[in-house]
């Protein structure tokens, strides 16, 4: 699952570091287009989150053939999803980035990238939902050969559109966003294509004739409304730190863009290892077994922390070398190293309240981490990036010292509330 939630990013790294290295304008482009879809990219694994713990409690419940269902409306509400975020995005999306005070050069590059990206969005949601399907079942490994696949294809056409490579035009961002647009409805084809030849299928109810259970229907979307609102919190915060960024300048916004980057890439991991919680803690809920909520809980944030802490020490000390990988632009440089080793010091708390809000989601408690990710990344981060940032004259840096508090709070937070869920049981 790690492997999985890591190839998501990695798309992202591809497009930023081919991007940047062709031109740092460019890449500041692609960063402000890539920051309103990976709003909603986030918020589609919230939202269909219901697929993959109605899956676990199923199979934990003994009742296997049930799951085709799941996928089924899984599979419907990502049509759903996939079409709506194409038309808020299209109709909404350049409108956004023109009225939000960017320089007028930057709004109109990151439009056209926003516009490509909008319309990887239905091939991606209904790849999330069948991988989703499949690790409910405990069986991960498919998807995650398929992201990787994917993302041989992504780095290929990147390296085809970027620069224009054999003849072909030079597309900069906007061959970034083609790419990642073919690699991800690849993904999603490679994914149902896989669960429709499973020898298993007929088995598990997938080609079952559909029987609407409405009490089934709602607890799954009420699943995914809770994850939804959480991610959808995290993510657009940290995607308007793009927005103060570009406040700032044009090479803020590339310099901000690798710190988001490598945030992310890391992220991925947590969110691997969250969803391995939220199916362990799944299971022991549907099984009825308090005992056993609590020590999958534990194992996955005594698992969680080691890494923060390993992946903080290895990004402090690399900081500059990380950021060369992105961009060779020395003012880009100046701003993005010391932001980036400060950013070091979130990634354990970070990583610790994905984690803990999902497991708490997969025990039932949906709205809870909705409320906390509201108090931490929307009350306390936004506002006070904003302050450090530009009142304050920290620039980049400051934002960076404004997730880690925000981070640090969430995981608080969460904390505290799976213990007293703990103890009541």
């Amino acid at each position: 699952m790690v492997l999985s939630r890591l190839g998501i990013m990695t798309m992202g790294l591809s497009d930023a570091i081919v991007v940047g290295r062709y031109s740092a304008t460019q890449l500041g482009y692609h960063a402000m287009g890539w920051a309103l879809t990976s709003v909603v990219v986030t918020m589609s694994i919230g939202l269909l989150t219901g697929v993959q713990v109605m899956t676990a409690r199923a199979a934990g419940e003994g009742r296997r053939h049930e799951t085709g269902a799941v996928l089924r409306r899984g599979l419907a509400y990502s049509l759903w999803i996939g079409a709506a975020a194409v038309a808020v995005l299209v109709a909404g999306g350049p409108l956004f980035l023109h009225g939000i005070g960017l320089e007028r050069d930057l709004a109109d590059g990151a439009s056209r990238v926003l516009l490509v990206f909008a319309f990887s969005l239905p091939g991606y949601a209904l790849s999330v939902s069948a991988s989703f399907w499949l690790e409910g079942l405990s069986r991960p490994g498919p998807g995650a050969w398929a992201m990787w696949i994917a993302n041989a294809v992504n780095l290929g056409l990147d390296l085809l559109l970027v620069p224009g490579t054999f003849g072909l035009p030079a597309l900069g961002a906007m061959g970034g966003a083609w790419a990642t647009t073919g690699a991800r409805t690849f993904l999603a084809v490679a994914m149902l294509g896989y669960i429709a030849t499973m020898p298993e299928a007929r088995a598990l109810g997938v080609f079952d004739r559909l029987v609407r259970d409405r009490a089934a229907e709602a607890d799954q979307r009420r699943i995914g409304y809770g994850a939804g609102v959480s991610n959808f919190f995290e993510v657009a915060s940290f995607s308007s730190m793009n927005i103060i960024a570009g406040w700032i300048g044009g090479l803020a916004v590339a310099a901000w863009a690798v710190i988001l980057n490598v945030a992310s890439i890391v992220f991925m991991a947590p969110l691997g290892v969250s969803t391995g919680a939220a199916v362990r803690v799944g299971r022991a809920y549907g099984a009825r077994d308090p005992a056993g909520i609590t020590r999958a809980g534990l194992v996955a944030f005594s698992v969680i922390s080691v890494f923060g802490m390993l992946i903080s020490l290895a990004v402090w000390p690399n900081a500059g070398l990380i950021a060369s990988a992105y961009t060779s632009n020395p003012a880009t440089l100046a701003m993005a190293i010391p932001a980036l080793a400060v950013s070091a010091l979130m990634y354990l708390p970070d990583s610790l309240q994905v984690v803990t809000a999902q497991a708490l989601r997969a025990r039932g408690d949906v709205w809870v981490p909705s409320y906390t990710h509201l108090a931490s990344y929307i009350v306390v981060m936004m506002p006070l990036a904003w302050w450090l940032a530009i009142p304050l004259g920290m620039g980049v840096m400051g934002l960076s010292v404004a997730i880690v508090i925000a981070s640090v709070v969430s995981a608080g937070l969460l904390l505290i509330r799976f213990w007293v869920l703990a103890r009541r049981d």
